[in-house]
Order: C-alpha cells, then sequence, then structure tokens
C-alpha cells in the first residue's frame, strides 16, 4: 500500500511539472507574438533610420550600404551624413557635402562692380630717334684723301673735321675765283658767280677769303660733320671715290631715342597717344623709366599681328642704347565699360560659345551650386568684365568649378558641356569614362621661348599634332606640360612639331632660318 502511495505521489508531481511547464513555453511563444504589430513597424524604422549609407566625394550618386571604392574614380568612399541633403533646392542646382567642398578645394567670392582696368605686358626694343639720323654727304666728288673718323661708334661734334677729299673740279672753280679777280674792275659779276659757285660745294666764307687773300688754291676740301651724336655707319674708306652727294657717315643723336614695343591687335582698342607707361631694361636693371605713348602705328605687321608704339625717351647720359631689349607695363582704363562686374579668370568654364560660372546659393545646410551663363567683355589679363549675367553681391566659385561641374555631367545635370540635362551616368560608362582616362598619358617637356605670343605659337604647335589633347606652357619655368594618347603619337613627335615653328626643346633644335623669321620679342637663343 505504501509503495503504491509512493509511485502516486511521483506521478502527481510529474504531472504538475510538466503543466508547469508547458504554460511557460506557452507564454514565451504566444506572449511575444501579442506585441502590437505599431511597435514592430516603429522599431523597424528606426533601424533603417540608423542605417548607415556611403558615398563619393566627387560622384555624389554613389550611394552604397558599406564602404568601399567609387567604381568611377577608385577613391575611397566616405560616409554620408544623414540629414544633410536638402529636397527644396533649384531644378539642376548641385549639391555636394562638406567634405566634397573641402577635397575639391572649392573657394568663393563675392562679385561687386568697379572701374576695369587692364594690364598689359609690351616687348620691343630701343632705337634711335629717327629725326635725328643724319647722312654725312660729299658735296663734291673726288677721291677721299684722309678719314679723320675711322670707325662706327665714334662721337663727333657739330663742325668736326670728318674727311678729306681731293677734287679736281674744286681745284678748277677756286682757278676760276683768282681769274675772275683779275678783271674785277670791267667784270664785276664774274667774282660774284665764282663765289657763289664755291658756296654750292658747302665752302664757308672763311674758305673763301682764305683763297681770295692769299691766292693759292687747294686741291682738297674738308668735310665737317652737320650734327653733333654717334657714328652709327660707317660707308667708305681711305682712297674711295665719291660722288657729289655719296654718303660717306651716318650720324644719329641719342640724347633722345625712342621705345618701341609691338601691340598685339587685341590690344589696341585699349590703348591710346598720351597714355602714361614705365618699362624696364635687361641691361640696365633695377631702373624703371616712364614715358608717353606719343605715336601708334597705323599700320599692322601682317606677320606678328602687331603694331609698333612708340615712346619717347630722354637720354642725357647716353646710358639707353639702341637695340636694348625693353619690357613694359600699362594699366589702361577701359573708358567704355566703367562701372562693370569684373570677375577672375579662374572663375570662368568655356566651351565653344559659352562662358560658365557656377553661382553659390544661401540658405542650404550644406554648399549648393547652380551654373549661370554670362558674357564676356574684354580680358583684363587675370579677370574678365562681365556685361551681363550676373549681379552685384552675387557669391561665385573662383576655385573648383571644374569639379562641380563634373559631378554635374556625372549626375546628368545642365553643365558645361550639356546644355541641358540628361540621363544620369551609370557605373558602366563611368568605367568605360575611367578606361578612357587610363589611356591618356601626361607628360613635361622642355621648351624656350619669351613672351604670351611664344605660349600661343607653342600651344598651337603641341595642339596641331594628332592625340594632343592638352597642352599648357610655363613661361616661367620653361616647361609644357602634355596630355596625349600615347597609342596615337609620342613625346618626339610632339616635340619635333614645335621646333618647327621655332622653339628649341630639350630634344630638338629648330633650324636657324625659321627661328630668324621670328619677332624680336621672341628671339630667345643669347648672341
Amino acid at each position: 500500500m505504501k509503495k503504491n502511495m509512493k509511485l502516486f505521489k511521483n506521478r502527481t508531481i510529474q504531472a504538475i511539472l510538466l503543466v508547469l511547464a508547458g504554460l511557460f513555453v506557452g507564454w514565451i511563444i504566444f506572449g511575444t507574438s501579442e506585441v502590437p504589430s505599431s511597435s514592430k513597424a516603429e522599431h523597424n524604422h528606426i533601424a533603417d533610420a540608423k542605417k548607415q549609407l556611403w558615398t563619393c566625394s566627387m560622384h555624389p550618386q554613389i550611394r552604397k550600404e558599406e564602404p568601399g571604392k567609387c567604381p568611377i574614380c577608385g577613391m575611397d568612399l566616405i560616409p554620408l551624413r544623414s540629414g544633410g541633403g536638402s529636397s527644396d533646392i533649384p531644378e539642376g542646382a548641385m549639391q555636394m557635402s562638406e567634405e566634397a567642398t573641402a577635397l575639391a578645394n572649392i573657394q568663393t567670392s563675392v562679385v561687386n562692380r568697379k572701374n576695369p582696368v587692364k594690364e598689359m605686358l609690351l616687348y620691343g626694343v630701343i632705337a634711335p630717334d629717327e629725326r635725328s639720323l643724319q647722312s654725312q654727304a660729299a658735296h663734291v666728288s673726288g677721291r677721299i684723301e684722309r678719314l679723320y673718323v675711322d670707325f662706327t661708334g665714334e662721337t663727333v661734334q657739330r663742325g668736326q673735321t670728318l674727311a678729306s677729299v681731293y677734287s679736281p673740279e674744286l681745284f678748277a672753280a677756286q682757278q676760276e675765283l683768282l681769274e675772275a679777280l683779275k678783271m674785277t674792275p670791267a667784270q664785276p659779276q664774274l667774282v660774284a658767280a665764282a663765289r657763289d659757285k664755291l658756296k654750292l660745294w658747302k665752302l664757308t666764307d672763311a674758305q673763301i677769303a682764305t683763297i681770295q687773300s692769299r691766292g693759292i688754291v687747294s686741291s682738297t676740301v674738308d668735310i665737317k660733320a652737320n650734327t653733333s651724336g654717334i657714328v652709327t655707319a660707317k660707308r667708305v674708306s681711305e682712297g674711295d671715290y665719291v660722288p657729289q652727294g655719296g654718303v660717306l657717315f651716318d650720324v644719329a643723336n641719342l640724347s633722345k631715342v625712342w621705345a618701341m614695343f609691338e601691340a598685339y591687335e587685341a590690344d589696341l582698342a585699349f590703348l591710346r597717344k598720351g597714355d602714361k607707361l614705365s618699362f624696364t631694361l635687361q641691361a640696365i636693371p633695377g631702373k624703371t623709366f616712364n614715358g608717353i605713348i606719343s605715336f601708334i602705328d597705323p599700320i599692322l605687321d601682317k606677320t606678328t599681328r602687331t603694331a609698333k608704339i612708340r615712346v619717347e625717351v630722354s637720354n642725357p647720359d647716353l646710358r639707353i642704347k639702341p637695340e636694348m631689349y625693353a619690357t613694359a607695363k600699362v594699366n589702361a582704363r577701359l573708358q567704355q565699360y566703367n562701372n562693370q562686374i569684373v570677375i577672375p579668370q579662374s572663375a570662368v568654364l568655356w566651351t565653344g560659345k559659352r562662358s560658365i560660372v557656377y553661382v553659390a546659393l544661401s540658405g542650404y545646410d550644406t554648399p549648393v551650386y547652380q551654373l549661370r551663363e554670362v558674357e564676356l567683355g574684354p580680358s583684363l589679363g587675370d579677370s574678365y568684365v562681365v556685361l551681363s549675367g550676373l549681379n552685384d553681391g552675387e557669391t561665385i566659385v573662383t576655385n573648383g568649378a571644374f569639379a562641380i561641374d563634373a559631378s554635374a555631367q556625372l549626375e546628368g545635370k545642365r553643365s558645361m558641356m550639356n546644355d541641358r540635362s540628361t540621363h544620369v551616368m551609370t557605373g558602366h560608362e563611368g568605367h568605360q569614362m575611367q578606361s578612357a582616362k587610363a589611356s591618356s598619358t601626361h607628360a613635361m617637356l622642355g621648351v624656350q621661348g619669351n613672351c604670351d605670343m611664344c605660349k600661343e605659337r607653342i600651344e598651337k604647335a603641341a595642339l596641331g599634332v594628332k592625340g594632343v589633347s592638352s597642352a599648357m606652357w610655363d613661361a616661367t619655368a620653361k616647361k609644357l606640360h602634355l596630355d596625349f594618347n600615347a597609342s596615337v603619337t609620342n613625346l618626339p613627335v610632339i616635340s619635333k612639331a614645335i621646333a618647327k615653328v621655332g622653339h628649341d626643346t630639350e630634344k630638338d633644335k629648330a633650324s636657324q632660318k625659321v627661328y630668324d623669321a621670328l619677332p624680336e620679342c621672341c628671339k630667345y637663343r643669347t648672341k
């Protein structure tokens, strides 16, 4: 009996335990399922909101749920800040993260109106004042018995004896004067005629009086200097026969000289007679000379497309010598463009006939930029006059505009290459773009030159080679930066093309004939 009671108790306890265990398991299974669905949805929403997205700083259309590399440019992806974007930006505007703006080194400035001043550099040489040039000629025909000035560059004074000429005609004329003196009472007019004949041959009254008083004739006559100056050319030697009127010497008075500069055709509209300028000479370092434009040549050189600009310079100490190289700086005020907006050259993107700037819009959490077409006026060197398209006080991008435009192109928005919005560039197209970029080779080539004309000529020659996509010559470093397709051309071919137009490279030398045909301001070889 006791044995049966123990067995019963054990089975009862086991049953109770089983029931309790079943209830616990059921509560776990069914109790949790009774949580309201709204709570689950709220939980999922919070989880999704906290999901981190990654993007490319240069290609913001890229979105990934995990870090990695940009499929277009290969840059590391950066985290995309939640809440950084704005849905109310104008259509076509570019919104960039602050990280992307910093990486692209985007800089802005506020535009304002001013009276533009165009700074121009002019190159030229010193030349003698043409009004002071004189040719010292022989007034009688004969043979050069003696030269008292026998080399170029010698200084002469007015009235100085330059040469002695033996002249049979002069000898005969003096004899006629002496014979006429013997017949003075009967025919006084003969004396006057003989004296006038000698005067035509530039004999002075004192020389004629000496002949009359002494009764002695001379077979030679002295040639006197008509002006003071420097002998610039010696055209005869002792023993040479010279006809009447033959030139013996060229004499120039260098107390005043001309600085002759060459101005480009496009710059002539901003230069006027009476404008002030300053110039320096390579031969006189540290000295700045000031002058006024006295003459502008009305005829252009058909080869260089430049006009001569003349500046008269006083030279009392004769330090300034003909053929010295001169560099002038002119600040020409553009009277016809007063009170105009002026923007830096770095702010402008060109594509065909369109000129583009990017305007920074205000009122957004992150930087927003909008493309704006502008009409440009004349160039001021490192800036441009804006005729239309911008308002006073607007903020424009002055550095990094190309990076903004590149992002706009990839997103299919209006850009310098697309006048209208297009489709967004896909990853596959991005890979194609990357491949095309990879086929481009960048190289530098040493090229000799001096001025802006050289720069234009060098870059034009390089771009004329098939396969060259860009060429930029640095005048200071004498280096040409090139981008070209290595499968189409190479550096030796480009070098030969540049040497062909007259500029020595580190690989090839231009022919002397082509070099000599260059304008004077482009002559870079030292003699």
